[in-house]
């Protein structure tokens, strides 16, 4: 829906009469209204949040260059800014900066151990919280680790081969060949050759190959391969092949081994000697310990694997290994490519099915061995787990269920709030693992869901608060309830601009629109309070065809999978959402310990009126009979595009598969209301979700006239408050909606503003369930629905202005980032970039313009129209208001005087453009050379409305 720039004033963000609400506006009204006891806690919290609810940073103590003098100054800094607590990260120093004289401090060492203690007690003296990643960088290990402590990895090469020769294959070689493209290497790797076979090219039938044993440790190995032609395999063992991920000095070296338990509780142990030793109980000091992003690179095995996994499942590895690796590649993603012997697809369904039964034994292994053993060795020392409890070797889901504190990631890059496709990620910032991880906290009953919150990697110095308010609205939307942002650099000031820069959204004081960070960060605040103290509202499960992702294309890099199976498959929750539902998904696993009843899936606190099975070809006949338990309760099951039709049985295969045939048939038979096959998506998966509903005779929550891609919504209910969060993911899509919502009979909606605390009723349309909205871009609304009807109804600002444009030219006081100070002249109003003398510009621009207004009660609104950056009005020198994101649009109501006025408008800009031109500047190179130069500037017209 585009507007004209006129009517903004009478569209922009909440109303039923069509008229703009902003977060200016909103505080022209005095709210009042509570009801319950229990109900005005919940709004007294949401006023004034604790420390625990407000954003946390990742604190990267880079290259552990520390002083105590510095450590303090950061933590006023951070407190100043709105931030609530942090996360002690040790890194390695970021490549191109100056140390300007800082010592690199040993990770553990005494003099690290007091700067931790000045740490500590600073942050306790602030009121803040503080967090501790265990190590340093990802995945945790480090120099002092034994061989056999060291993560490992068990491959495969293939050679093809003619028949009727003879071979001398040197050993040595054979293992130089293997050398997976890991992204990060250590520097000594130790290669075992462990299993050689000759195969044939092709075969009809599956056959171990001739089986080179005898030869394994011989210098040259002879082979005389028979007539036609061969392959031969061979597995190797890599121990100690990757090195920590920016590891600081003292954590840096090979990454642990996370099979093997004793190695893992050895490490954690290490740790908390040293801490309770010099520092005393953990817990006394950090709220949780954190391990980050499980990036193992195709970690493997643990050498009592192939034992463990024929204790589980009753039958020997040993003859398939070969034929279930894979060569491996970048990140650990497997090499696609056609190498080896060519079996017939029964074979080849086989070897999936043995490959699937190798990969649940790790599952089970990791779990035990590190994620149980993490946790218990928390819980021992008094703190919280905090895990990103997924990638290969993880349960996506079910593994976050384990952990204290789970944590996803949401990432910041250009797309964000631009041009968003049904299918696909382009416009989400939230990855896949998101819903995943979320889902699993509520089904094991937590409500704090961590996350990496706006993870920058391409846009440090890009980003405006505007972006980062919609990437962190759908952090929100996937069921995140709090931020650990992305990060803070430790950076003293004496380090040359733009200082010490990791990674990340640049959060830094020197950054020019640090001194509006704290505006969103009070927004932020108060939708964690509030969406912690409440339970996330979802009455659809999706159980995701996670069997046949692995059948198809093995175990996935979550969050950043090769593959999705369906094709759809992280975008169903999207189009649930968007049409008025919430959901969660669900595993077989839940399936199977759920009760059913009253049309409902039961687990724990949650249940669901409908099930969304889709394209699922493999499924446990256990399963099956849940599903069968779910509709005689009456409740509905949808299996999207396809019926399951096999087991993923490794014995036996036909039998079992056939009985899951004939169980998912009977399914079919014996609940024709409640079991139905539904055709897949197609191209419009939110239209598609709405004529699902009307299908199957399903209400939502809240019932959207018109659903929207850019419009999403979540559902908490607190006591007896619904509470329902909408948000535009657009930067320049308005919308406008009517939206009626399923609450009991004696609620009434109130809007609570985030930005202020404050609260108002809210006019509704038809009775007391039926809204309309209207949302400029990158504006948020949360309605609260109470039992109270009394109190100030929001009443919004009516302009009174004919949308007369103010045309130049305007006077330009610049003050950059670089201490330059000059005036200038815009004839009229430009974008930054299409002016030479303001392309490479960062700082504050202040646009001053003499007015002669005749009837100031005419003149209600003004419209800066295209604003890229932070703006500030003020009129005769009274400061108006400051907009940030969305329509920039103030009410000026009773400010002008009549006769000559003056509008002095403050700019605040990124820092970027002007980084991107310091071409010998190595940290502003690294982050802004593959950027483009990004609009800054107000770019109007400025208008009357």
């Amino acid at each position: 829906m585009h507007l004209n720039r006129r009517d903004f004033i009478r569209t922009g963000s909440v109303t039923s009469a069509g008229l703009i609400l902003s977060p200016l506006l909103i505080q022209r009204c005095n709210p009042d209204g509570t009801s319950d006891q229990e109900l005005a806690d919940l709004y007294l919290g949401f006023q004034n949040p604790p420390m625990s609810a407000k954003p946390f940073v990742r604190w990267w103590w880079n290259g552990n260059r520390l002083t105590a003098e510095e450590i303090l100054r950061e933590l006023d800094v951070m407190k100043e800014a709105g931030i609530g607590g942090v996360e002690i990260n040790p890194i390695k120093f970021p490549f191109g900066s100056q140390p300007v004289g800082y010592e690199t401090l040993q990770w553990l060492s005494d003099e690290w151990i007091e700067m931790l203690k000045v740490a500590l007690q600073g942050a306790r003296e602030r009121g803040m919280l503080c967090d501790m990643i265990v190590g340093s960088g990802w995945p945790f290990g480090g120099e002092f680790l034994e061989k056999e402590e060291q993560t490992q990895m068990v491959t495969i090469e293939t050679i093809d081969l003619k028949g009727g020769q003879r071979y001398q294959l040197p050993r040595e070689e054979l293992l130089q060949k293997v050398d997976p493209g890991i992204h990060s290497k250590n520097e000594t790797v130790y290669k075992d050759l462990m299993m050689m076979r000759l195969m044939p090219e092709t075969s009809d039938e599956f056959t171990e190959g001739i089986d080179l044993a005898g030869q394994l440790q011989e210098e040259n190995i002879t082979l005389d391969v028979p007539p036609g032609r061969h392959v031969l395999y061979y597995v190797v063992k890599l121990t100690g092949y990757m090195a920590v991920i920016n590891g600081a000095p003292g954590a840096a070296g090979p990454v642990l081994n996370h099979y093997n338990k004793p190695a893992v509780e050895r490490y954690l142990n290490r740790l908390s000697n040293v801490l309770t030793g010099k520092i005393g109980p953990m817990g006394d000091h950090f709220r949780a310990m954190f391990c980050d992003s499980m990036e193992l690179e195709g970690a493997n095995w643990n050498d009592d694997l192939p034992d463990e996994f024929e204790k589980s499942r009753g039958y020997s590895l040993f003859p398939y290994l070969p034929f279930v690796l894979k060569k491996v590649g970048h990140m650990g993603n497997p090499i696609e490519e056609e190498y080896g012997t060519k079996f017939p697809p029964g074979v080849a369904d086989m070897l999936n099915r043995v490959s699937l039964d190798f990969y649940k034994t790790r599952l089970e292994l990791f779990k035990e061995r590190f994620i149980d053993a993490f946790n218990q060795w928390c819980h021992e020392n008094g703190v919280q787990s905090r895990v990103q409890a997924y990638g290969r070797g993880m349960h996506p889901m079910e593994t976050s269920m384990d952990i204290d504190i789970p944590e996803c990631e949401t990432w910041m890059s250009s797309q964000i709030g631009g041009e968003w496709q049904d299918r696909g990620s382009q416009g989400r910032a939230y990855c896949m693992i998101n819903k995943f991880v979320s889902s699993g906290a509520r089904l094991a009953g937590k409500r704090l869901v961590s996350c990496e919150e706006i993870t920058n990697t391409q846009m440090v110095f890009m980003a405006t608060l505007e972006r980062i308010k919609i990437t962190g609205d759908q952090s929100n939307l996937s069921g995140v309830t709090h931020s650990i942002l992305h990060g803070f650099n430790y950076s003293p000031p004496e380090a040359p601009y733009p200082g010490w820069v990791q990674y990340g959204t640049w959060y830094n004081e020197r950054n020019p629109w640090w001194t509006y960070f704290k505006l969103w960060a009070e927004y932020k605040t108060r939708l964690s309070w509030l969406f912690q103290n409440a339970a996330l509202q979802s009455n659809v499960a999706i159980l995701q065809p996670l069997t046949d992702l692995w059948l198809k294309y093995g175990p996935q890099r979550d969050p950043f999978p090769t593959h999705d199976y369906p094709d759809y498959q992280h975008n169903l929750w999207e189009a649930v959402h968007k049409n008025g539902d919430g959901c969660d998904y669900i595993s077989e696993s839940i399936l199977h310990e759920a009760t059913y009843r009253i049309g409902r899936l039961v687990y724990q606190e949650r249940s669901y009126e409908v099930l969304l099975i889709p394209e699922a070809e493999t499924m446990d006949l256990k399963t099956i009979n849940a599903l069968d338990a779910l509709a005689t309760a009456g409740g509905k099951v949808v299996f999207i595009g396809k019926k399951p039709f096999k087991s993923a049985s490794f014995k036996d295969p036909e039998t079992n598969d056939m009985e899951i045939t004939d169980a998912i048939q009977n399914l079919f038979d014996n609940h024709k209301d409640n079991v139905v096959l539904y055709p897949d998506p197609g191209d419009d998966i939110i239209q598609w979700y709405g004529s699902l509903q009307e299908s199957i005779g399903h209400a939502p929550m809240v019932s959207i006239n018109k659903p929207n891609r850019y419009l999403c919504q979540v559902s908490y209910k607190a006591n007896e408050a619904d509470i329902f969060f909408f948000s535009n993911l657009s930067l320049t899509e308005n919308i406008s909606v009517t939206a009626k919502f399923q609450v009991k009979k004696d609620r009434h909606p109130w809007l609570w503003d985030p930005e202020s605390g404050k609260k108002y009723r809210y006019p509704t349309i038809k009775g007391d369930k039926e809204i309309g909205i209207e949302m400029a871009p990158a504006s948020s609304l949360l309605i609260v629905f109470e039992k109270s009807e009394n109190g100030t109804v929001y009443q919004p600002l009516r302009p009174k202005g004919a949308g007369k444009e103010i045309i130049g030219p305007w006077r330009l006081k610049l003050s950059h980032v670089n201490g330059e100070r000059k005036e200038i002249t815009l004839d009229k109003l430009v974008d930054f970039l299409e002016d030479d003398r303001l392309k490479t510009f960062a700082g504050e621009a202040v646009y001053e313009k003499e007015i002669t207004v005749n009837d100031p009660s005419e003149m209600t609104g003004l419209s800066l129209g295209n604003v890229q950056g932070v703006s500030e009005l003020a009129v005769n020198d009274k400061k108006i208001g400051v907009q940030w994101y969305g329509h920039h649009i103030y009410d000026v109501s009773n400010q002008l005087s009549a006769g000559n006025n003056i509008l002095t408008i403050k700019l605040t800009t990124i820092a970027g453009n002007y980084l991107k031109s310091l071409e010998d500047n190595q940290t502003a190179q690294r982050w802004t050379s593959r950027q483009p130069y990004y609009p800054v500037g107000m770019m109007g017209p400025v208008e009357w409305c």
